[in-house]
This record gives structure tokens, sequence and C-alpha cells, in this order.
């Protein structure tokens, strides 16, 4: 196998990229950083299975989701030695790649992330999402993964800044919990309420005379916070207040929309539902998004399964598909929170109303 892999590099066209979703070089970079932890000794009956072929096991399978099956008739390597391959190499890229996803924890690093967003929505520091990954109930569960379906899922909540990367990425709550519930539950809320976060103060906007804090943006999932602003509820006229600030709020976090399309075109992972343990998908969750980030950051690599120049957008209130959702099938293993109608408090409501006034004010000049 290491000849045909070695044949493989030399093949022009691109086949490489294809098979790995990434550049040589970016497969040598992550081959030198996690060969000492997943190195094998040779024994007396066998020779080890090389860092390399390990590797690249785990990439194809992140790459196309082939079944452990398909990948051995690929590589020639049974498919439940493939099993525990692809999970050791994982935790070995999650390791190794830790700090590809930092939270901002300084003001003036949240301010480089607010400079992202300012044309289009002043004091955003991140677009908030969250995605069922479904997975395929596995044999001999108990009621805890059960359900009528045959699958369940667990929860992914990210942040995401204006350049497609992850800033902040919760992978593992039960879907059943009540979307609300996941965000609140979470260490990224736990740090907001106790302070924790280092946002920048509030300020005016120009033209107002009333300070207002930094916001993450999110969807109809969530509820309605002073630190977090959603779209108004209902279907609102044109040029209307309400409408007003749900179009500019729409154009500004459809970068999380987009992240999740970039991730779900390159790693095919995702593309049905997945038929593993839940703490298995997790980590190559996890696997499949700090890769997300390193080669979004990539000189080599940036453009390879990015659809760039074919993502959503929003145009005129309008919310154009890009050309990646026909790339990813529709019964898609990551899937949209539904929307849940909430009480919001008076404080946020006011905050979500200032934020109005300025966006009307900026359309009216």
């Amino acid at each position: 196998m290491d000849r045909q892999l070695s044949e493989l590099l030399m093949e022009p066209g691109g086949e490489f990229e294809n098979f790995t979703r990434m550049s040589l070089a970016d497969f040598e970079y992550l081959l030198n950083i996690v060969s000492p932890m997943i190195s094998k000794k040779d024994t007396s009956m066998r020779q080890a299975i090389t860092p390399k072929i390990r590797l690249a096991i785990t990439l194809r399978y992140l790459a196309t989701g082939d079944s452990f099956k398909s990948l051995h008739y690929l590589f020639k390597i049974s498919s439940e030695i493939i099993s525990r391959i692809v999970p050791e190499v994982c935790a070995a890229l999650n390791k190794a790649l830790k700090d590809e996803i930092k939270m901002p924890s300084t003001t003036d690093e949240w301010i480089e992330i607010e400079k992202g967003f300012r044309d289009k929505f002043p004091h955003a520091i991140g677009a908030i999402d969250e995605k069922h990954v479904v997975i395929k109930c596995p044999d001999h569960t108990g009621s805890e993964y059960y359900n009528y379906k045959r699958t369940f899922s667990i929860v992914l909540l990210a942040v995401v800044d204006s350049k497609y990367r992850f800033i902040f990425c919760d992978i593992g709550s039960q879907g059943r919990i009540s979307d609300g519930g996941i965000l609140r539950n979470s260490v990224l809320w736990k740090n907001i309420c106790e302070n924790k976060m280092n946002f920048p103060p509030p300020c005016p906007l120009p033209g107002l005379n009333v300070d207002l804090p930094y916001v993450f943006l999110g969807d109809g999932a969530f509820a309605l916070s002073e630190n977090l602003m959603k779209p108004y509820p209902g279907d609102h006229k044109l040029n209307t207040p309400k409408r007003i600030f749900n179009e500019t709020l729409s154009r500004s976090r459809v970068l999380s929309e987009n992240t999740f399309g970039i991730l779900t075109s390159r790693f095919r992972f995702f593309k049905k539902p997945i038929e593993l343990m839940p703490e298995k998908v997790t980590q190559l969750t996890m696997t499949c998004v700090l890769l997300h980030n390193f080669l979004m950051k990539s000189s080599s690599s940036k453009n390879i399964y990015n659809p760039s120049g074919t993502l959503d957008k929003c145009d005129n209130g309008v919310f154009i598909e890009g050309a990646w959702r026909q790339e990813v099938p529709q019964n898609c293993g990551i899937r949209c929170v539904p929307h849940i109608a909430r009480r919001s408090p008076i404080s946020a409501t006011k905050i979500r109303d200032n934020f109005t006034e300025y966006f009307v004010n900026l359309r009216n000049k």
C-alpha cells in the first residue's frame, strides 16, 4: 500500500488532493506532527502499518464517509483494524491541532473579530449556530439512544468568525435536550453570565446616544439575550424596521451556514447518518472541525473543496442557496435545529430595538 500511495502522490491533476481533501504539503505536515503518536513497532509476525498509511486511511474515511469495509478493499487492511486505526489517528490529530480553535480572551482580540463583521453588523463578534449530527442507532443500545426512527443526534454548538473559521466548538449534547438548553448548559454561556469573556465595553453606534453591547448573531433556534441577537419573529413587510433588522442580521450570520457548508463539502463523513457509537462520533466530529480550521489557514489547501463563489448569500432580503448545498445529500448527517418561539427579556428586546433604529437610520441616509 505504501507503493500505491507513493504512485498516487506522483499522479498529475490533483488526484492526491481528491483523495485526502488537502495538499501534499499539508498532509506531510500533519504526518510529521502525529507520527510519534501513531507509530507502531514491527513484530516477528508482521510489519506494522506505517504512520503514512494510518493517516491516509483516516483522512480518506473523513473525506468520503466510506464504510470500513469499502476502505478494506482500497487499502487491503481488515475492517476491524481500520476501525481501530481511525479513532487512534483522530485522537492524535485532536491533540496535535487543539490550538486551531481558540476563543478570543482579550478585548483587542474580540475587536479583531468584530472588524470582519463591522461593515454589515457593527458590534457583532461571531455568528453562533447549532447543528444536529445524526447517528444511526448502534445495535443493542438501551432507551437512552433509541427512538422509533432508529436515529438520534448529538449537537454541534459553534461560533464562527468572518473568515469561515470556528472560534468556539462544543460537541456532544444529546439532540433531545431543548435547543435553548444546549447553549445555556455550555461553557460559553456560563462564561458570558459570569462576565469572563472580556468583551469590549458597550459603546454607542454612530447617530445613537445609547451604549450597545457586543453580540453574537443567531437564528430563531436561540433565545434573545443581551449578548445574542436573533431575528424578530414573524413575516414583516418590506422596508419596515423589523424587516430591515432581520435582513441585516441574515446577511451577516449567513457566515455560519457557509462554514458548515464548507465543512460538509470537504468531509463527506457527514453525508449520511453515522454508524458509530456517539463517543466516537464526537471525537471524529472534533477532528473534522480542527482540520477545517487548519486547512482554512493553509495557502496550499484553502481552496480544495472550499466552494468559493458558490456560498449562500442574502440579496435584498432574499436568501439564495449556494451551490455547495447541491453537493451535500438531502439526508445529510448534519441537520438544522428547528426554530422555537421564546419570550425575550425586556433588556434584550430594547437592545435589539436600538440596533434596529441604527440600521433604519443607516438605510435612510
